[in-house]
C-alpha cells in the first residue's frame, strides 16, 4: 500500500509505502493512494513530516516500523506532537498508526469515516451486540464471550498494530494514547486494538479461570478500562465533527451559535472523563487477588466503568441534537459516526447495561467506603498518577493477563464483589480522592479575590464536600441490599464526586506554569458544573460563565488540527 502525504509548501512531499506487517498475520485491507490534507499553520504544536516509514517483520524487536523524521531532531518530535508530550517511542507509534490508516475523508480508503460508518449495520457488529448485551446481565453467559468482535476486527487489529510498532509500547495508559488515531474512528475496531497484546499474541484471547470464567490476556491494559478508553476517544471524534459544523458555519448562520454553549459543556465532560479513565490507567496495577478474595480492579476502575458510559451518554445525545440541527442526518459523515458508535456501545460493555454492572459493585461496597474518609485536605504534591505528562508509575499497565485475568467475566466486568482497601475498591485511591476533593473548597477561603475562576470553583468544590458530608451516614447502611434503588442512587452520587476529585487533580497537576488550558479553571469549572448539575446541587453564589472561553479552545482546536483530547494532540490530517 502506497500512501502519499504532500506537506506544508517548505517540507518535502514524503512517501510512505508499507508492506505486511508479518506473513502469518492478515494484512490490512487493500485501497487506493491516500491524499493526506497537512493541518493548517497554527500556533499550537506541529507534527513535523515523516520522510519514510518501512514495516518489516524482522526491523524491530516488537515487529515495528523504521522512522526518520524531517525537520527537528527525534528528541523534539514528542513536545511537537502534544502540549503534554508522550515518549518519543509512543509518539513515533501513533504517527505510523495514523499514515497507516490513511486519510479520513477519502470514501475509497477502507478505514475512512465514511466506509467506517458504513458498518453501522454489518452483522458482525449486531452479533456483538447481543453477545455482550447477554454477558452483561448475565455473568453467567461466559461460554459466548468474544463472539462480538470476530476473527475481522481482531485480525485488522493486529495486522495495524504490528505494522505500526505498538507491540512496544507496554504501559497502560501510554498504549491507549498511542491508539488514538484509531480509537476516534471506529469503537469496535479500537476496542479490538485496545486488548491486542503484541506481535505474536492472540488478539483478546480468552484463557479459562474460576467456574467456567473466562478473561481477556496479553492486553497491558486492565479489562474494565477497556471500554471508557476507547468510548471517551471515539465520542472525541464526534465531538469534533460536531464542532467542526458548528465553527464553520456559526458566522455565517447565527442560528447555530446557540449550540456553542452546548458543545463546550459536552468538550468539559469529555475532559473529565478522560481525566478519570487517565488517571485510573497510570494508576499502578494491582496485584492478582488469591482466589476467593475478590477483585483487583480498584476504585478508579470500577467508578470509570460506570461513570463513563453514564455521563458519555447524555453527550452524546446532545451531539446527535446538535449534527441534527446542522443538517447532518445519518448519512453524513458526523451522523454515520454517531450511529456507528451507538450501534457498538455493548459490544464495547459500555452500554446500559455495563454501567449497572460497575453501579452495582459499587452500591456493595459503599458501607466499607464511607467507614473512614479522611477529615484533611491533601497535602503536598498531587499524586504522581495525576500528573499525565509524566512517565507512568514502574508497574502501571504492564501485568500480564495470567497475573490479574483469571476473575473476569466474558465482557471484561469482574465477577466478584468490590473489597474495600488492598487490591479491591477502596484502598489509598478513596482517600486521595476525598483529600483532592477537601484540597479545592479549601481554595475557597484562601484567595485574594483576582482570580474569579477559582474562587468559584473553591466555593463549587466546597459544596461537593457539603454534599459528600451528607452521603456518609446513608451510604453506612447502604450494603444490606446493594441491588435497592437508594443504594444504586447513593453510588451515582458518590461516582460523581470522585469524578470531580479526578478533575480537581489533573487541573491541579497541570497549572505548572506553561499556561496549559487543562491546567486553567474554565474547563474545570463547567465539568463540575455539570456534575452539580446531576447531583441537583444548587451552585454557590454568582460566578463567571465558562463556556465561552471553553468553547473558544474547543473551536480553536478543532480549525488548527488538534484533537479534543486532554494532552491538545496535534492531527496528522
Amino acid at each position: 500500500m502506497a500512501v502519499t502525504q504532500p506537506a506544508a509548501p517548505s517540507a518535502p512531499v514524503p512517501a510512505v509505502t508499507v508492506p505486511p506487517a508479518r506473513p502469518a498475520a492478515p494484512a490490512p485491507p487493500a485501497g487506493a493512494a491516500f491524499t493526506a490534507r497537512p493541518p493548517a499553520a497554527a500556533s499550537g504544536p506541529s507534527v513535523p513530516s515523516v520522510t519514510s516509514v518501512t514495516s518489516s517483520a524482522g526491523e524491530e524487536a516488537g515487529g515495528g516500523c523504521a522512522v526518520r523524521v524531517a525537520g527537528p531532531v527525534p528528541g523534539a518530535l514528542a513536545h511537537r506532537y502534544a502540549a503534554l508530550p508522550p515518549p518519543l517511542r509512543v509518539a513515533l507509534a501513533a504517527l505510523r498508526l495514523e499514515v497507516l490508516l490513511g486519510d479520513p475523508r477519502d470514501a475509497a480508503n477502507p478505514y475512512s469515516l465514511p466506509a467506517l460508518a458504513a458498518l453501522a449495520g454489518s452483522s458482525a457488529g449486531a452479533a456483538g451486540s447481543a453477545a455482550f448485551a447477554g454477558s452483561a446481565a448475565s455473568a453467567g453467559a461466559a461460554g459466548s464471550a468474544g463472539t462480538g468482535e470476530g476473527a475481522g476486527w481482531s485480525g485488522r487489529a493486529g495486522a495495524l498494530l504490528t505494522a505500526a510498532g505498538l507491540g512496544q509500547v507496554r504501559a497502560a495508559d501510554q498504549r491507549v494514547r498511542a491508539l488514538r488515531p484509531l480509537l476516534r474512528r471506529d469503537l469496535a475496531l479500537g476496542r479490538a486494538a485496545v486488548a491486542w497484546g503484541g506481535p505474536g499474541m492472540p488478539p483478546a484471547g480468552r484463557v479459562r479461570g474460576r467456574a467456567g470464567e473466562s478473561s481477556p490476556v496479553s492486553s497491558p491494559v486492565p479489562a474494565a478500562l477497556l471500554g471508557p478508553a476507547a468510548l471517551v476517544a471515539a465520542a472525541g471524534g464526534v465531538l469534533r465533527q460536531a464542532a467542526l459544523a458548528v465553527a464553520g458555519r456559526g458566522s455565517g448562520e447565527p442560528a447555530l451559535r446557540q449550540w456553542q454553549p452546548v458543545l463546550a459543556a459536552a468538550f468539559a465532560d469529555l475532559l473529565a472523563c478522560e481525566s478519570l479513565t487517565c488517571v485510573a490507567l497510570r494508576r499502578p496495577a494491582a496485584p492478582a487477588p488469591a482466589p476467593g478474595s475478590g477483585s483487583g480492579v480498584g476504585l478508579l476502575g470500577a467508578v470509570a466503568g460506570y461513570v463513563v458510559p453514564t455521563v458519555l451518554a447524555d453527550v452524546l445525545a446532545q451531539l446527535g441534537l446538535v449534527l441534527a440541527e446542522c443538517g447532518h442526518g445519518p448519512a453524513s459523515t458526523g451522523g454515520g459516526m454517531l450511529a456507528k458508535l451507538t450501534g457498538d456501545l455493548p459490544l464495547a460493555g459500555v452500554d446500559a447495561a455495563g454501567a449497572a454492572f460497575w453501579q452495582a459493585r459499587l452500591a456493595g461496597a459503599l458501607p466499607a467506603l464511607a467507614g473512614e474518609e479522611p477529615r484533611t485536605a491533601h497535602r503536598g504534591p498531587v499524586p504522581a498518577f495525576f500528573r499525565l505528562a509524566d512517565p507512568p508509575a514502574p508497574a502501571a499497565g504492564v501485568a500480564a493477563a495470567g497475573e490479574q485475568g483469571d476473575g473476569h467475566t466474558p465482557d471484561g466486568h469482574e465477577p466478584g464483589g468490590l473489597e474495600p482497601g488492598g487490591d479491591g475498591v477502596g484502598g489509598d485511591d478513596r482517600v486521595v480522592l476525598s483529600g483532592l476533593l477537601r484540597s479545592g473548597a479549601a481554595r475557597a477561603d484562601g484567595g485574594d479575590g483576582g482570580d474569579t475562576g477559582g474562587a468559584a470553583l473553591g466555593a463549587l468544590a466546597r459544596r461537593l464536600v457539603t454534599e459528600q458530608r451528607a452521603l456518609r451516614r446513608p451510604c453506612r447502611t447502604a450494603g444490606a441490599d446493594p441491588g435497592a434503588v437508594a443504594a444504586r442512587a447513593l453510588a451515582d452520587r458518590q461516582a460523581l464526586l470522585w469524578l470531580a476529585a479526578a478533575v480537581l487533580g489533573v487541573r491541579e497537576a497541570a497549572d505548572d506554569g506553561r499556561g496549559l488550558f487543562l491546567g486553567g479553571t474554565h474547563w474545570a469549572l463547567l465539568a463540575l458544573t455539570g456534575i452539580a448539575g446531576r447531583l441537583g446541587v444548587p451552585l454557590p453564589g454568582p460566578a463567571p460563565d465558562p463556556r465561552a472561553p471553553v468553547w473558544a479552545e474547543l473551536a480553536g482546536r478543532v480549525r488548527r488540527g488538534v484533537d479534543c483530547d486532554v494532552y491538545a494532540t496535534r492531527l496528522l490530517w
